[in-house]
């Protein structure tokens, strides 16, 4: 049986103040420069979930895409859009917001919810130029 590879790509708005509260202000300032903005900053966030299994023979599927995009937007994008990552992301209280930070946050959700599917990378755009990859490890 083929195994195959399948991405969607889901996108969503969200601000953020990349701080550690255990560093001055001083120093956050000199590691984060304007990511440490204290009035917050944006992003246009793009984030790639793939999953890999095994081509059904019934369906042709390895996760209906549909059903992938639903499960993603219910435990991530409404969680996230439109929202502050500091302040009301559940799944990011206590973290400091990098985009390396929140992408392993998302796997430790979306992984169990996708279950029996295998997550096999995130991708999170942070800018057109920007993005982390993390596979779960």
């Amino acid at each position: 049986m083929p195994i195959v590879t399948v991405t969607r790509r889901l996108r969503f708005n969200a601000a953020h103040r990349v701080h550690n509260p255990a560093l001055s202000d001083t120093e956050n300032t000199r590691l984060f420069g304007k990511c440490n903005n204290p009035n917050w900053h944006g992003h246009n966030y793009e984030l790639e979930v793939s999953v890999r299994g095994p081509v059904d023979d019934r369906t042709g599927y390895v996760i209906d895409l549909g059903q992938l995009r639903d499960v993603v937007e219910r435990e991530v994008i409404d969680q996230t859009d439109h929202r502050n990552f500091n302040i009301d992301v559940p799944y990011m209280q206590g973290i400091n917001p990098t985009t390396e930070n929140v992408v392993v946050a998302m796997w430790r959700v979306l992984a169990p919810a996708i279950a029996p599917a295998q997550l096999i990378r995130l991708r999170l755009w942070e800018t057109e130029n920007n993005y982390v990859d993390y596979d779960g490890e």
